[in-house]
């Protein structure tokens, strides 16, 4: 019995995607989302990949066509904040990471499309609703009031919404943005963590016949925009304003959250 019966995971489609000008309308302002995210602003806005890619097709096929880019731009963002680079942090995200990965793996196949929209749709909305809740309430990213310990469950829940959406960037950044830790080092936290995410997941994804040739064929197309997302994202975080592009980020991610929520309930009525 093949894998993709036994688990029902959608076969990947007869014919590629590459001379479809609406697929490229959503890949690369997702792609370039995914670079400067991780590039600038520690990959939590990322989360915003996954769901554009979902606008035109499956999100298992979007998580599984992203995935080698953003292996791609691990490395880059990896060198750009290797001197920053904080071990015992890591040391407790990486192996609740690593357990969510492997529960991620055991439901891959039997998530309906419809349901991983919902779930998507849910961790965008809430994400973007911590941000705005406590920015009305006048509060801030209060450093050092969360126990280490949480890292163990953040890392778990940023390992299995990684493995489903590439969507584990929320619960790592609620974690660390309440860690003694400044800016540079939050983000050279998470590009070493998401690296070993990343890298680990290919593992499974060609298991589970996620890594076909028309995916990664897609992939490789969309390839050259990994190091020019992060060198944005690193200019970015030098340069601009978190301010605005935080504002406008989060509203965006309401919006899509909520379409892809309104995607889902039709999907599944």
């Amino acid at each position: 019995m093949l894998l993709e019966q036994y688990y029902d995971i959608p076969a990947a489609p007869e014919c590629p995607l590459i001379d479809d000008p609406v697929f490229y309308l959503a890949a690369v302002p997702a792609v370039m989302i995914f670079g400067i995210a991780k590039g600038g602003f520690g990959g939590g806005l990322g989360v915003l990949g996954v769901p554009i890619l979902s606008l035109v097709i499956s999100p298992i096929q979007a998580a599984a066509i992203l995935l080698p880019i953003l292996c791609v731009m691990d490395l880059f963002t990896m060198l750009a904040y290797r001197k920053h680079w904080q071990w015992p942090e890591l040391r407790i995200l990486i192996p609740g990471a690593l357990a969510g990965i492997g529960v991620g793996t055991l439901l891959f196949g039997y998530l309906d499309p419809a349901v991983v929209k919902a779930i998507i749709g849910v961790i965008a909305i809430g994400f973007s609703a911590h941000y705005w809740a406590n920015k009305l309430l006048g509060g801030s990213a209060a450093h050092g009031t969360l126990a280490r310990g949480y890292g163990v469950i953040a890392g778990a829940v940023g390992g299995f919404t990684s493995m489903i959406a590439h969507a584990g960037g929320p619960p790592i950044t609620m974690y660390l943005l309440r860690r003694p830790v400044n800016r540079t080092v939050f983000i050279a936290i998470t590009s070493v963590f998401f690296a070993v995410v990343n890298y680990v997941k290919l593992v499974p994804y060609a298991w589970l016949g996620q890594l076909s040739t028309e995916n990664v064929l897609q992939s490789v197309i969309l390839m050259p925009l990994a190091p020019l997302g992060v060198g944005l994202g690193v200019w970015m975080h030098r340069r601009v304003s978190d301010r605005f592009f935080f504002n406008l980020a989060y509203a965006l991610l309401l919006l899509v959250g909520i379409k892809l929520i309104y995607d889902a309930v039709r999907g599944l009525a």
